[in-house]
């Protein structure tokens, strides 16, 4: 599997690496270049662009940091669905706003792309260990087609309804957290 990989922060190195060692191929943009040097030396190949990510991929995905850059990864003139050959899943593991999440699957099913939206829980820790918990929304075939991105990033996979549901259940997961 060939993935696009957008965001290599504090969790999306961790979370890239894990889909390297799966035997997955990496295309992978990110801000700033330097912080995908080690992934870069293990053999992921390094993309200008989010756009350039996509190309030709046959998933990509995105953890950046605010609902913003969400947007402009997937949604501005040089974002995955700007592609000359976009990747037919999308995949957003950010922690975002539902309403986008919903608003990136509308654009994306214009042109025949399985958007999915799929925050993630466990922090560093749970990035760096490949046991995260993942609240996804989509349609079933995307989520099918994207399992073994999860599989490689996570030990808690649970399929929560149409696109945004992922987003919701982690709205719900955080006040939860913060009650506690």
């Amino acid at each position: 599997m060939k993935v696009g990989w957008i965001g290599t922060g504090v969790m999306g190195a961790s979370m890239a690496g894990h889909v390297l060692e799966a035997g997955m191929d990496l295309q992978i943009h990110t801000r700033t270049r330097k912080k995908a040097d080690s992934l870069l030396d293990r053999g992921a190949i390094w993309a200008e662009t989010p756009s350039e990510a996509a190309d030709g991929a046959d998933a990509v995905v995105s953890i950046v940091s605010m609902p913003h850059d969400v947007e402009m990864v997937h949604l501005g003139p040089e974002g995955t669905l700007s592609a000359h050959h976009p990747a037919p899943i999308l995949i957003d593991m950010t922690t975002s706003d539902p309403g986008l999440a919903q608003r990136i699957h509308a654009e994306a099913q214009k042109k025949g792309i399985q958007a999915i939206d799929a925050p993630v829980s466990g922090g560093d820790v749970g990035a760096r260990e490949a046991r995260l918990s993942i609240m996804i929304g989509g349609d079933s075939e995307g989520v099918r087609a994207a399992m073994p991105i999860f599989e490689a990033v996570g030990r808690t996979i649970v399929h929560q309804g149409p696109a945004g549901a992922g987003q919701h259940t982690k709205v719900v997961n955080q006040l939860l957290v913060a009650s506690s």
